[in-house]
């Protein structure tokens, strides 16, 4: 079973997410420490509880989710996984940080490109990468089934959903994927997304203003 532990960083009150097993291999999802302060946090946690990074991992490359990964590639040697659609988001994150007064170093090392279905391994458990476009191109989502839960990005909030009018945007095609991934998950199924609170899905079935169960 995997544990999970976040943090909420930068101005844009992101969510960090440390997942880690037993035997604390981690994997690192959506870094998104911006300040010094908020890094040295995100070091000391891992460092504190004798956490060893292995994996890196973004939902999206919206500017906001991918502060940290040239830190966390620095510190830990750690590779970059995204899905192909993401990485013209990559590239361009920097210049929408300068063009909203948050200027920093985009990651610049090798990448490992993630697709619909894949199994990720932190030693003995299982994240199943699961396609969820609409807020942007290639978003995607981690589903420990083990564990009951799904690391959403930006597709499902408590009682919200993901923006849909930035570049490669759409509500249609977010709302697919929020029928179609999350809402065929068990209800009890823990949505952890990637600003605010965790909600489940049966609470968003039945509660959710912008995408009901149908």
């Amino acid at each position: 079973m995997l544990s999970i532990t976040s943090f909420s960083f930068s101005p844009i009150q992101e969510n960090t997410y440390l997942l880690y097993n037993e035997e604390k291999d981690c994997c690192i999802i959506d870094p998104g420490c911006y300040f010094p302060a908020e890094r040295n946090e995100l070091k000391a946690a891992i460092e504190k509880t004798g956490l060893k990074p292995v994996l890196l991992l973004n939902t999206h490359c919206h500017l906001d989710h991918v502060f940290g990964n040239k830190f966390v590639h620095d510190t830990w040697g750690l590779t970059l996984h995204i899905h192909p659609l993401e990485k013209q988001l990559l590239d361009y994150a920097p210049i929408s940080g300068k063009q909203w007064q948050l200027p920093f170093e985009g990651y610049e090392g090798d990448l490992v490109y993630l697709n619909e279905g894949d199994i990720i391994h932190i030693g003995k458990e299982e994240l199943e990468v699961v396609f969820t476009p609409g807020h942007s191109p290639g978003s995607v989502s981690f589903y420990h089934k083990a564990g009951g839960f799904i690391i959403g990005g930006d597709v499902l909030f408590q009682g919200s959903i993901g923006r849909t009018d930035l570049p490669g945007g759409s509500f249609e095609v977010l709302e697919n994927s929020i029928r179609t991934q999350f809402y065929t998950l068990p209800d009890e199924t823990v949505v952890y997304s990637g600003h605010g609170e965790a909600t489940t899905v049966g609470a968003e079935k039945r509660g959710n203003g912008f995408v009901r169960e149908s």
